[in-house]
């Protein structure tokens, strides 16, 4: 991470160190997987400028809030449509997360379409999955990184989830990205685990299931590649019972 970088780390004014949004980027990162893009240039590098993400993934005290200003977006109330029977059943009530959802636990089985209501509600939006990516792998280069997250991802989800900005911000000044719960983005389905996003010899020999890993970049990322398989596993109207988000924001 260059000085230039560590610099550009802002806090919001006015807010709490864990709290708020830090500015992330701007910065490079390698595509996943490796794509002919049909100009020479498979697998260029991808230029993501600098924008603003939470620090931490929304709570159940802010969604809490959210749903009691708009309730439409209340358990029982949402339309099928835009979530499924699964939405915010952790909660003891619509309006009362209970103590399997503490309020400064992230908030989880949320649809796309309800964190993407949320975070426009605050004039804001989901980030993008290479603005997640950006900002989740800052520490990508020391020793044990990628272990770490994969020991995380074998473990059993717990009942109740721990709170937000327990540990230490990576070097964005952004909490929790590996090791809580996972996150929509807005482009989920952007880098879909499908034949014509790997090998174009043969896609139904490769398009699922581990034989996928075999087009990525690096073979040993494979945290990754369980990432971009996650999200091309979604959809929109899922609620999820490890499946959180945050908001980012365009600087001014």
């Amino acid at each position: 991470m260059s000085a230039l970088a560590l610099v550009g780390m802002l806090v919001v004014a006015g807010a709490a160190p864990s709290e708020g949004m830090a500015r992330v980027g701007p910065g490079r990162i390698q595509p996943a997987f490796q794509q002919d893009r049909g100009d020479g240039a498979a697998g260029a590098e991808i230029e993501v400028p600098a924008f603003l993400l939470d620090r931490h993934p929304v709570t159940n005290a802010e969604f809490l809030e959210f749903v009691r200003r708009h309730p439409e977006w209340q358990r029982g109330r949402v339309s099928p449509l835009f979530a499924d029977e699964r939405y915010l059943a952790r909660w003891a009530s619509p309006l009362d997360p209970g103590p399997d959802a503490p309020l400064r636990a992230p908030v989880t089985e949320v649809s796309w379409f309800a964190a993407r209501a949320y975070c426009k509600s605050r004039g804001a939006r989901l980030p993008t999955e290479n603005e997640w990516e950006l900002a989740a792998r800052a520490g990508a280069d020391e020793p044990g990184f990628t272990a770490r997250i994969l020991a995380w991802y074998a473990q059993p989800t717990p009942k109740v989830l721990p709170e937000v900005a327990r540990g230490e911000p990576n070097a964005w000044g952004v909490y929790d990205l590996h090791g809580l719960v996972w996150e929509w983005v807005s482009d989920f389905t952007n880098a879909l685990v499908s034949g014509d996003s790997r090998d174009p010899g043969d896609p139904d020999r490769i398009q699922f299931c581990g034989a996928g890993a075999l087009a990525l970049r690096d073979k040993r990322d494979y945290a990754t590649f369980m990432r971009v398989a996650f999200r091309s596993s979604l959809e929109a109207r899922y609620s999820i019972a490890n499946l959180g988000f945050r908001c980012a924001r365009d600087l001014p």
